[in-house]
Parts: structure tokens; sequence; C-alpha cells
């Protein structure tokens, strides 16, 4: 399993892998004010949109990804989807695209959490780490527990 490692005081970085153990790619988060930058570069995915959320435990164990936990979040009962109104899911992300090569590179921002601790948002990084997750189908941003976003097929553990 691949760890995350501190690129700089305020980037972190780790390997994404595919159901089948195999790289698929690397994320990378960067500490930016309010919030977090976040890179994904990946490849081997299934063309069309596919969800994302950070997931609870640092942890990527193929070829389900279960290891992962729920969602990053402060608050129970967890409420999901950027579009429902009475959301606290703070893994919530945009859905990202793939093209006919199964290839994506993209960057999102989230005011949902922050890098480290020290601030009201969960952090990302410490004890247990937590992870980043692509998920087979889009987020419809309202369904729960996860917009309908399906199967977990690549991750990348965050500590």
């Amino acid at each position: 399993m691949a760890q995350a490692s501190a690129a700089a005081a305020d980037t972190a970085s780790s390997e994404l892998l595919g159901a089948d153990g195999a790289p698929r790619g690397i994320v990378q988060i960067t500490d930016a004010p309010g919030g977090v930058l976040l890179r994904i570069e990946a490849q081997g995915l299934a063309p069309g949109w596919h969800g994302v959320h950070f997931h609870e435990k640092g942890d990527c164990k193929a070829p389900k990804f279960m290891s992962a936990g729920s969602h990053v979040h402060s608050m129970t009962p967890v409420v999901h989807g950027l579009l429902n109104a009475n959301a606290n899911d703070a893994g919530d992300l945009p859905n990202v695209y793939a093209g006919s090569d199964g290839s994506l590179t993209v960057e999102l921002y989230s005011t949902l959490v922050s890098l480290k601790a020290g601030s009201a948002r969960p952090p990302l990084l410490g004890p247990g780490g937590t992870a980043l997750v692509i998920h087979a189908n889009p987020d419809d941003y309202k369904t729960q527990p996860i917009g309908g976003a399906g199967d977990r097929v690549a991750c990348a553990a965050l500590h």
C-alpha cells in the first residue's frame, strides 16, 4: 500500500491505486486559505463521470477499499450531498470526468476540510489518516449515503 508523504509543510501526495492494486495515478493535496486544493491525475478508469469523496480512514485495501470507511465528517448523523441544504458531510467533492481513454487530470477546491489539524474543519492528515476514493458512477449530490456513486474503483491513502 502506498503511503502519502509530506512533500512540503503544506502539501501531501499519495499514489492512487486501482481495484486490482495496480497504480492508477497520483493525488496531491495542498493547504489553501479556507480549505484544500486537490489535484488528481488518473488512468485506467471507465470513461465518463465519477463521484469522488474523502473517506475517514487512510487505508486502501483492494479490491473494494471498504477499509477506507465512510466519508470524512465531524457530525453525526452524516447527511450527504453538495445539493442538500442539510448536508454536513465534509468528504463531499464534485464529480470528475474520465475521457474516452480512461484518464483524467483535475483540480478541485474544498472548503469542507483542512490539510492538518488546527481549524474547525476535519483534517485530512493525522493519526489514521484519510483516503481519497473515486467511485464507479457519478454522485447525484443528494441521495443518502453516497449519492448513488456506486463501487469504489480507486483509492489513495493520505497520512
